[in-house]
């Protein structure tokens, strides 16, 4: 094979060419996976799930802002109070049965 000019170029050719065959590929195989759902149905029938889910979240009552920042900072203590109770438990059983 007879190559003319810089090997570093041949090289970048040759990567930027494998990169847009790779792209190339993947583009086909997503459009066929595409294509073969939308033949079976299933992009109407995932369209309507997400018509029904939309419709049910506006049923749901959703909290205020007062009580979103109630409950949050509840979690927050709570996971805070039960990390401490973890360390000092561990502690006790550390000190019962170690030393």
């Amino acid at each position: 094979m007879n190559r003319v000019g810089n090997p570093a170029q041949y090289c970048w050719n040759k990567k930027f060419v494998n990169s847009w065959t790779n792209i190339g590929i993947w583009t086909a195989v997503i459009l066929a996976v595409f294509g073969y759902l939308w033949w079976q149905g299933q992009i109407q029938r995932f369209a309507a799930y997400v018509d029904e889910t939309r419709e049910e979240l506006r049923k749901c009552s959703w909290p205020s802002w007062e009580e979103l920042k109630g409950s949050t900072l509840l979690i927050g203590l709570t996971v805070a109070f039960l990390g401490v109770f973890v360390c000092v438990i561990d502690r006790i059983l550390f000190i019962v049965f170690i030393r």
